[in-house]
Order: C-alpha cells, then structure tokens, then sequence
C-alpha cells in the first residue's frame, strides 16, 4: 500500500483546491501555509488583519508573498456575507448581531466556505473543537439524514491503516448516534482507500455480557446494518474478537468479520479518545484527524498541541474530502 499522503496528493492534483485557515496569527499555521502555497497542491487562505497577520509572519521568518490574507472587518463583500449570514441562521441573530460574530475568525472562515469563496475549513490550533466545530453545524449544517457530526482519525503505522470513531465529538452516543457514527466511519474509510468492515466496539461480544452498555451497542449494529445492508458491520465485539482472527474464531464464528476488521466505532468517546491515544503512544500509529463527518462540506479541528505538519497534512486531507464530496 502505497504511502497515504501521496495518494492524496494524486487525488488534490490540479483541482485548486482553496482551503481556509482562520489562525493566520499562529506560526504553525503558517508555516503550513507557505508549505502548501509552494508546493502548489492547495491555496490557503490565511484568516485575520493583515498587520497582525504580517508581523507574525516576520517574526517566525516566513514569507508570505503570494498566499492572501482576508480581514473579516475589512472583507470587500461583507455586507453581502452579512446578509446571508442572517439568511442562513434563519432570523435568529439581526445584522447588527451578524456583523458582530463575523469578526469571529472560525465565523468568518465558516461563511467563506458556505459562500462558495473556499471549498474547507481547518482550525484548531489555538481554538476549542467547539470554536470549531459550532459555526460548522450552525451555518454548513449536517447532511441530509444525518443527525449529528462526529470525529473520526485515520490511525497509520506503515501500511496498515484503520478509522477510530468517534474520538473527538459525541460524548455519550445513543444506539442511533452510533449507527451513524458506523456508517459515516465506513465512507470515510472509502474515501482513504479502505474497504471498510466496521466492528461495533463493546466489553462483551456476541452477548457474552448483558447490560444495558452492550445492548446499546447490540442495537447500534442493528440498525446500522438496516441503514447500510452494503457495508460489512458487524458487532457487538471485543476489540480482540474484532482484530484477531483466532479469537474471532472461538469467540464469533458466525460472524462476517473474523479478526479483520479495520475500522472501529467506540461506545463512548471516552473509550474512543483513550483507545486512539493509547494506539498512537503504545502502538507507534500515527493519528490523523480528528476528521469531521457528516458535514455538507469539509471543515476539520485540529489539536491546540498540533506541530506545522499536522496542520499541513489536515488540510490535504480537507482538499481531499471536498474532491471525494464533488465526485
């Protein structure tokens, strides 16, 4: 299996692509932002006022020459930005109150891409997933049929690649939330190249437990199979029934997965945050997200603890999204 960011990159290859990055004051934001502008993959677009925006540039010795820069209070079609921002919150905030929370970097960046002026939206570095995370479902919003976003990482050690979700957004998913999260999680494995067969995680396997926790997860694969009868899920397991071909044997024979399952919905997102981060420390996989999913158009959250690189590879993976979204 080839390496995943070059399948990527083949995949962005002269679709240009513009990506927006409301911390245009943060130097690994822009860092990233050189890169990407000079390696000709995707346009960013760099979010703030172009004084501050510069003189963080310089300070972290990064030429910004080419790459543009958009002030929210300065935009050239702000009182047309403002009006579809009322538009689209549907009368609950006046122009007035608009005009206020577009000088919100993730707000303004968000109207951008619901605009049509950019095609995704990473942020992150300096702000909560919810600084993120709200403009998106308020003003992009979730597709049709689907309930809720959720947060998923591609997990990557060699050529071994898997989907853990959800790890970032949903903390105490319903039956229903987790059949979305199962049949999201397996169109975003598609979108990477990978033929997903998706393992509903639990402490028990096959009703080897009974409690209201694993019939919650029993019932997620219920309905998720209903949702999707194409995609190969299966559950409730154990993680070891659900990677290990031995154990799959003894412990679910009838199962259509058998030890190879490769991707993995979490009960709750404390078991899918640890279990990530214990793949990522104890494992040596790197994790790469979390990616949101089920939005109508790309816009991912990035860790405040997140390196230049990690910006630079999540907005390749954004640039993706959106050519795999249009296809």
């Amino acid at each position: 299996m080839t390496n995943l960011f070059e399948e990527i990159k083949r995949t962005i290859s002269e679709k240009y692509i513009k990506i927006v990055l409301p911390e245009g004051t943060d130097e690994r934001v822009l860092q990233a932002a050189f890169n990407l502008y000079n390696e000709g993959l995707v346009t960013p677009i760099l979010v703030g006022p172009h004084e501050l925006v510069n003189v963080a540039a310089t300070q972290a010795g990064i030429d910004l020459t080419g790459i543009e820069i958009v002030d929210p209070v300065k935009y050239d079609h702000l009182e047309e930005m403002i009006e579809k921002f009322v538009e689209r919150r549907n009368g609950k905030v006046t122009p007035v109150q608009a005009r206020i929370q577009l000088k919100d970097v993730n707000t303004f960046g968000t109207m951008l891409v619901y605009t049509g002026y950019a095609q995704g939206l990473v942020s992150g570095a300096i702000h909560t997933t919810a600084d993120t995370v709200r403009p998106a479902l308020q003003i992009i919003k979730t597709q049709p049929g689907v309930s809720k976003t959720s947060g998923a990482f591609i997990m990557v050690r060699g050529e071994e690649r898997y989907v853990f979700a959800d790890c970032a957004i949903t903390i105490a998913p319903t039956s229903e939330d987790l059949a979305e999260i199962a049949v999201q999680s397996a169109k975003t494995a598609r979108a990477f190249g990978i033929e997903p067969k998706v393992a509903m995680l639990s402490f028990s396997t096959k009703g080897s437990a009974v409690s209201p926790e694993t019939q919650k997860v029993a019932e997620a694969t219920r309905l998720a199979q209903e949702k999707a009868p194409s995609i190969n899920i299966d559950g409730e397991f154990q993680f070891d029934a659900a990677f290990v071909p031995a154990v799959a044997k003894k412990k679910a024979p009838g199962s259509s997965i058998q030890g190879d399952a490769n991707v993995f919905v979490f009960p709750s997102l404390e078991a899918g945050n640890i279990g990530y981060k214990l793949t990522e420390r104890l494992g040596g996989f790197e994790a790469i997200g979390p990616i949101l999913q089920g939005l109508n158009m790309p816009v991912n959250d990035l860790s405040r603890g997140c390196s230049a690189d990690d910006v630079y590879k999540l907005v390749l993976i954004t640039a993706a999204q959106s050519v795999m979204a249009g296809e």
